[in-house]
Order: C-alpha cells, then structure tokens, then sequence
C-alpha cells in the first residue's frame, strides 16, 4: 500500500476513535489518536496476517500492552477486514465485546488481554520465545506506552529478550511523554530508552512515529540476532488541533461542539 492510502487509512481510523469515544461517552482519546499511524504502517504494510484467518498458524502477532487505547486497534482491525466497522458503534455499550480495554478473543484479532499497565512485553516476549524455539519466521510486535516503561515488569522482559537475543520480538515504545497525571520525563523518568535498551543487549532505531515511511522503514530492521525497539516520538491526541498535546484528552468526554470540529478537522486531511 503506498504512503498516501496509508494516511488514508489513518484518517479513517481517527475518525472512528472520535466516533467511538462520542458515541460511548468517553474513551481513552489521546493515547489512543498517538498510536494510530503506527498501528495503520502495521497492519497495512508490515505485518504477515490474513483477516479472515485470525488464529493462522504462520501469522505475525501484534499486542496492545497499553491496552486502554484499544478504540484505535478495534478500528484499525476493522478497517483491516476482520470485522465490519458497523460493530464499532457497540463500542462499550452493555454486553458488547468491544470494552474498554482490550480482552484475548473477544473480537477476532485480538491476541493478548491487556489494560494492567506492564504485561503486554512479558506475553510478547514468552510468544517470541516459542516462535524462535520452533524455527518459525513469524514475529511478535508489542506496543507499549512510555509511561508504561516505568513497571517493573517491562525491564524483566527487556532483560530476558535481550539475553535470549530473541529476535522475532520487536517492541515500539509510544514515546508521547504525557500519561494520566502528567509528564512522563516528570513523574518516573525512565529515558534515555536507547541506551538503557541497548545495554540489554536490543537493536535501537528512534523514529517520528507519524511519519509513514520512518515507520516501515523501522519495521524491516528485525531479522539480527538481537530483539528490536522502536522509539516512536508522538504527539499524544495526533489530528486533532484542539487535543494534542493536552493532558486532559487522556480521558475527556467529547460535547457535541467537540465531535463536531474533530471530525471537520479530519475530513479536511487529504
């Protein structure tokens, strides 16, 4: 797919997030419009997946670790042909498989539950293992929050992938540096993600993470004998003028007037 029907897609996938939070009455916006053109490069240009065969056996595996920004997976996995979007408008409504957080099999395409900040790396991590045992090409791509990047548990993975020299586990980092009650660089500074990661034996490559053509280029730099770690500097509420970069779009409800200008200011995107 070329880079202009990628933003496409991405514009696309932003208009259901802003769709979805309005409809549901809240959702985690920001984070999730930060991830969006990653998820978009992934899933429409990198990954080895066939929509109609979720659990195919050969299948590359994508987790969201930071799983309170699923409203941007669920709408790229739509996008992508695993399910119809109509089923986007059940978004957290009562008796819906579409909650708040992602939940393993709860749609198809999901691999991993995940919303308890810190697990996501450690699944990935176990996958990736098993792939590398079995001589089996497929790889596993975790997606992680920075503020994410202060759990504990994500360095015990860190440390095990890089001393297994795992090298079908890549981890992008949603370098955003905002989290709920803050700055991330301000609350637990966890940087610099490059060297920390490299003395633990990983592959660094830091990108723009909405720039399309950095991030494929980022994605094809797997294969060594060590895992990979993407820093992908976002803009947290990416697309919408009035949100990015504003903390309190982690988790604000969209007013009408607030629905209205997000979704005039992406059909503006050409």
């Amino acid at each position: 797919m070329t880079v202009a029907k990628i933003k496409a897609v991405a514009r696309e996938i932003r208009k259901h997030v802003i769709e979805m939070a309005y409809n549901a009455g809240g959702a985690h916006i920001g984070c999730s419009l930060s991830v969006v053109d990653v998820l978009a490069c992934l899933y429409f240009n990198t990954l080895n997946i066939k929509p109609k065969l979720p659990h195919w056996k050969e299948r590359d595996y994508f987790i969201l670790s930071k799983g309170h920004a699923c409203s941007a997976l669920y709408a790229t996995l739509a996008e992508r042909g695993f399910f119809s979007p109509a089923l986007l408008k059940r978004y957290m409504k009562n008796g819906s498989p579409i909650a708040g957080h992602v939940t393993l099999d709860s749609l198809p395409g999901i691999e991993a539950t995940t919303g308890s900040l810190g697990h996501g790396l450690s699944l990935g991590t176990g996958i990736a293992l098993s792939l590398k045992n079995d001589n089996k090409n497929s790889k596993v791509y975790v997606l992680v929050g920075d503020g994410e990047m202060e759990e504990g548990s994500v360095w015990e993975a860190v440390m095990f992938g890089g001393h297994n020299k795992i090298n079908r586990l890549i981890l992008i980092i949603d370098n955003n540096d905002l989290q709920i009650i803050g700055k991330s660089t301000a609350i637990m500074h966890s940087h610099p993600f490059e060297e920390k990661l490299e003395s633990f034996g990983w592959k660094t490559v830091s990108i723009n993470g909405h720039n399309i053509n950095e991030i494929i280029d980022a994605c094809k730099q797997t294969g060594r004998e060590k895992p990979l770690a993407i820093i992908a500097k976002t803009i947290k509420g990416k697309g919408i003028s009035f949100m990015e970069n504003k903390l309190e779009w982690h988790g604000k409800s969209l007013t009408r007037d607030d629905y209205e200008k997000a979704i005039g200011e992406l059909n503006k995107i050409p």
